[in-house]
């Protein structure tokens, strides 16, 4: 079996990480910059770094921010927010940025997905998908931050991200997202039988036994969580050890 990545988020909002529930009422959780150092050092396989309200604020990403980020972490930097053409893609990538996860932009003009591969490579895209359920079995891409309907089916857009040549799937799950009541399953599951590349669970982490779950029952590759680090409910170390108990090969 392929070895699961743990990956921290870090939501920031004018230079600082929040939380909330379902993308609303966010609360403070800590500065990125020592936040991101602290889970490199507590052993990350990654860490996401979403500017959250970059697009809707019709500006960039945070760039002295992430170059401070990049600075203080020795594992794979993935950067999103805020990016609309290539231009912007190659500065994240010159701050640091080791890959740069695109949503709004990807979904408004899918082209980019697959002009970013080529100039950068697959590896450095990540096409992010926030997904609300609509009905049975059916779930809607959400862009600009989680506010904006799409009418665009999730599992026709992953097979459609996966043709323009994106390296991997960040999947979201609005309903979830800081519930801490467990990832969803079904919509991961779904997902990830439809594509053949890496798909990372986001959204509504609350103890161990989720990560472990969501892994066995989707069989995703990698799992990513904000709350449950971010107060220091559990350390990476915990979850690690405890899934690698659990016969999930992660990286100690």
């Amino acid at each position: 079996m392929y070895t699961v990545r743990i990956i921290p988020c870090l939501d920031v909002k004018e230079g600082k990480v929040v939380k909330g529930i379902k993308f609303k009422n966010l609360h403070y959780a800590g500065d990125p910059v020592e936040l991101a150092k602290w889970y490199s050092d507590e052993g990350a396989d990654e860490i996401v770094f979403l500017d959250i309200t970059a697009t809707i604020e019709k500006r960039k990403t945070i760039f002295d921010v992430v170059e401070k980020t990049a600075k203080n972490v020795f594992v794979p930097l993935t950067v999103g927010g805020g990016i609309r053409n290539i231009e912007d893609i190659r500065n994240l990538l010159n701050c640091g940025a080791d890959k740069v996860a695109i949503n709004t932009a990807a979904i408004k003009n899918p082209y980019l997905i697959k002009q970013s591969a080529e100039i950068f490579g697959s590896q450095c895209i990540v096409v992010a998908i926030d997904a609300k359920k609509v009905k049975d079995k059916k779930w809607e891409v959400y862009i600009n931050a989680g506010t904006t309907p799409t009418d665009v089916d999730v599992i026709k857009w992953a097979k459609e991200v996966e043709k323009l040549q994106a390296g991997e799937i960040l999947l979201t799950s609005i309903d979830t997202d800081g519930t801490n009541q467990g990832y969803d399953i079904e919509l991961t599951k779904n997902v990830v039988e439809n594509v053949s590349i890496p798909v990372i669970a986001s959204g509504g982490a609350g103890k161990i036994e989720h990560f472990i779950e969501v892994v066995k029952k989707t069989k995703v590759s990698a799992v990513l969580a904000a709350s449950v680090f971010h107060y220091q409910k559990y350390s990476i170390k915990k979850i690690k050890k405890t899934m690698l108990n659990a016969g999930i090969p992660v990286r100690i």
